[in-house]
C-alpha cells in the first residue's frame, strides 16, 4: 500500500468540523505507527492507576476516569466500525450516538478497571488490525456518519485523535500523570 496515504493528514473535506480537534491531537507521521505507539502509551496510563483515582471526577457531574475510559473504548469501536463499513464500499449512511444515552447505561463504577483496561487493549489491537488491512482505495473511500462526509483515512486520525483527546483531559482536568 501507499504508505503516503497513511502519512499525510486527512483534507477538512475528509471529516466534520466537529472532528477537527481529534484529527489536530495526532503528531504527524503514519497513522499506523500513531495508534499502535499512542495505544501503548494509553495502556501504560490507564494501567499505572489506582482504583481510587479511577472514581474521580474532576467536578460535580462529571465522568468518573472508568467512564471516561468506557467511553473511549465504546467510541473506537464505533470510529472503527464505520471505517469497516464505508472501506467495503457500503453507502448506507451511518446515524451517530448519544454519548449520554450510552453513559447511562454502561455501569463503569461496577466493573473491574483492570478488565476495562484489557478490554481497551484489545478494541485498540482490533483497530490497528482492521486499518492495516485496508489496501489503499479503500483509505480513500468516503461515505456518511453522523450526518457528515468522511473519509476511512479520516477514521483512523479521529479515533486516534479522540483517545488522545480524552487523556490529556484525564492529565488537565482530573490531575492525572501521563506516567500513572
Amino acid at each position: 500500500m501507499d504508505d503516503d496515504i497513511r502519512s499525510r493528514r486527512p483534507g477538512p473535506g475528509e471529516y466534520a468540523e466537529p472532528y477537527a480537534g481529534y484529527v489536530g491531537e495526532v503528531p504527524e507521521g503514519p497513522i499506523l505507527v500513531g495508534l499502535e505507539e499512542e495505544g501503548a502509551r494509553s495502556l501504560s496510563f490507564y494501567g499505572a492507576l489506582d482504583d481510587a483515582r479511577t472514581r474521580q471526577r474532576y467536578a460535580p457531574g462529571k465522568w468518573t476516569v472508568r467512564e471516561v475510559l468506557a467511553h473511549v473504548t465504546d467510541s473506537e469501536r464505533v470510529f472503527a466500525y464505520r471505517a469497516l463499513r464505508i472501506a467495503r464500499g457500503d453507502a448506507t449512511p451511518l446515524a451517530g450516538f448519544d454519548q449520554e444515552v450510552w453513559m447511562r447505561h454502561l455501569d463503569a463504577d461496577e466493573r473491574s478497571f483492570p478488565e476495562m483496561v484489557e478490554e481497551w487493549s484489545h478494541v485498540r489491537a482490533a483497530t490497528l488490525l482492521l486499518f492495516r488491512g485496508f489496501q489503499a482505495k479503500a483509505w480513500e473511500r468516503r461515505g456518511v456518519a453522523s450526518g457528515f462526509e468522511v473519509s476511512v483515512r479520516a477514521l483512523a486520525w479521529i479515533a486516534t485523535g479522540h483517545e488522545l483527546h480524552h487523556r490529556r483531559i484525564l492529565v488537565e482536568r482530573y490531575g492525572l500523570s501521563p506516567t500513572g
